[in-house]
């Protein structure tokens, strides 16, 4: 199977939202707002300091998706990238999607100077994601996440 990796467009929107409504569905249990999502992922486009997107593609058709955004390091002098939103099309996982998008993520975050790390967060019972990231070279990092969310309750 062939896998190109390309960076996404404002074309891309509409499945974008797609794949990230069923990200949250199949991850949390979560049904988001279909308007708000739709907003945060153009917003994403509008400025592009937030972030970008990589999909995967299998014969011209959109099977995966990926959205980097930025964290900045005073320790490091550099920015972290922070790999959010990964979906794959349930037809196409264990198939290597994820790991060619985190492939042409790592070596385009490689290929800067301004680049610290790749960072990500999984959710804590998901054994199959984090073995997933493992097997790519990602560690558990020391550090727990917390939060306070003003928007999903």
């Amino acid at each position: 199977m062939n896998i190109t990796i390309r960076q996404a467009t404002t074309n891309d929107i509409p499945t974008i939202v797609r794949f990230n409504a069923l990200l949250a569905r199949e991850t949390e249990q979560r049904t988001l707002d279909e308007q708000r999502l739709t907003k945060g992922v153009e917003a994403l486009f509008e400025n592009s300091s937030r972030g970008m997107y990589f999909l995967a593609e299998v014969n011209n058709a959109v099977v995966g998706q990926t959205m980097i955004t930025y964290d900045w390091s005073d320790w490091r002098n550099g920015t972290f990238w922070w790999i959010q939103s990964v979906y794959t099309d349930a037809a196409y996982r264990n198939k290597g999607v994820f790991r060619a998008l985190y492939r042409r993520v790592e070596e385009l975050a490689r290929s800067r100077n301004d680049v610290c790390g790749l960072r990500l967060y999984v959710e804590e019972h998901n054994s199959r994601a984090q073995k997933t990231y493992e097997s790519l070279g990602m560690k558990h990092s020391k550090y727990r996440m917390m939060e306070t969310d003003f928007v999903i309750r």
